[in-house]
């Protein structure tokens, strides 16, 4: 018997790659008990149409009732069940027909005579059948209880939680980079959060900010991004060291100035509102209700009526948490508008002087961070 008197275990949540890995391991532990590799079969539940939904359960069905030719408990995974979703597919009154009839050949179940193990990434959390499982099965949430993978704020405990596993942890500013730079894709943060402990020495176990700066490449904004962030950090050196290599490594001026633009037009925003007492700052960077009531159509949000998309000239586009991120180190408002007539008076130089674009960044760089330096 499995340690769980449930009926059958039930592994979902919003991403697949959490849902995969943790399915992959359960079922691995519940097959080291089965010796008989005919006793263990991985039905597909990747639904397109609701034909293939109705192929899928009668496939699962047929091989919880197969019985072992040797009398030994089966296990079944039904793997991968995207018509449990919120979907065309999964919305179907024919494939909810379906998920009537999972329920009951799940509900039927003898454990002890066949493991059931169903995998489910993006799943419909308002369906009664959601419901049902969290009550009836061995039932595991992957991710927490965030559906929405367009916010950091909802990976950084994924990222945090895999750290302890490896017995890390991030310091300072080292977990925003992290995320700035690798983007919302978790694979990708995972991997990178292995690499980052394997490279600590023995009897590290912090994680900080230069290891992310060093060893993290950026994919999340090109290769530009690391140039970017330093010249917004006020570090002189680091930027210069940063152009250098954008330019060793093949880069062109145009994106660079681009991203320095975009990037010091939000701050620019950010800055006006703070100035004004509009905007407030807390302890954990913007404070979100100060940020949501200025967003409204009543305040600054009217001119922005109908614009959906996500740009830095919208302020109100942006994440909080990624604005807070951004306006832990706020330059004056002088400061920014220099800034920007910089980057407008090198944009027009590499026109002119196209063969050398680097020496005109860094010619911008030191009259822009020179001053401070």
């Amino acid at each position: 018997m499995p340690a769980s008197a449930k009926p059958f275990i039930f592994i979902c949540g919003a991403d697949d790659f959490l849902v995969s890995r943790e399915g992959k391991a359960r079922y691995d532990e519940i097959a080291a008990t089965i010796t008989d590799e005919f006793s263990r079969e991985i039905i597909n539940g990747t639904a397109n149409n609701v034909a293939e939904v109705e192929a899928a359960v009668n496939r699962f069905r047929d091989s919880v009732q197969t019985i072992s030719m040797f009398g030994d408990r089966r296990l079944v995974w039904l793997k991968d069940a995207t018509f449990l979703a919120d979907n065309q597919t999964g919305r179907a009154e024919s494939t909810l027909a379906q998920v009537d009839n999972l329920r009951e050949i799940l509900a039927d179940n003898d454990p002890g005579q066949v493991a059931i193990l169903i995998t489910a990434a993006p799943i419909d959390k308002r369906r009664s059948f959601y419901k049902w499982c969290e009550k009836n099965a061995d039932f595991t949430l992957c991710g927490g209880d965030s559906s929405d993978k367009n916010k950091p704020e909802a990976f950084a405990p994924i990222v945090t939680a895999e750290a302890q596993t490896l017995g890390v942890t991030f310091g300072a500013n080292a977990l925003p980079l992290l995320l700035a730079k690798i983007g919302l894709n978790t694979r990708l943060l995972i991997e990178e959060v292995h690499k980052l402990a394997n490279y600590l020495n023995d009897g590290e176990t912090v994680i900080e900010e230069a290891h992310v700066a060093e060893l993290t490449p950026n994919i999340a904004e090109g290769d530009f991004f690391e140039a970017t962030e330093a010249f917004f950090s006020g570090n002189l050196q680091r930027t210069l060291d940063a152009i250098h290599r954008h330019f060793f490594n093949g880069g062109d001026a145009r994106p660079l100035i681009s991203s320095l633009q975009g990037r010091n037009r939000l701050l620019l925003q950010t800055r006006a509102l703070v100035h004004a007492g509009d905007l407030r700052m807390g302890n954990y960077g913007i404070d979100k209700s100060s940020f949501e009531k200025l967003a409204s159509p009543d305040s600054y949000g009217r001119h922005f009526a109908g614009v959906t998309e996500k740009t830095n000239f919208n302020l109100f586009s942006q994440n909080t948490w990624y604005l807070g991120r951004l306006a832990s180190r706020l330059p004056s408002m002088k400061d920014l508008i220099d800034n920007q007539q910089e980057f407008l008076a090198a944009f027009e130089e590499i026109i002119r002087r196209s063969s050398e674009q680097e020496q005109v960044l860094r010619e911008m760089t030191l009259r822009c961070l020179g001053k401070n330096a």
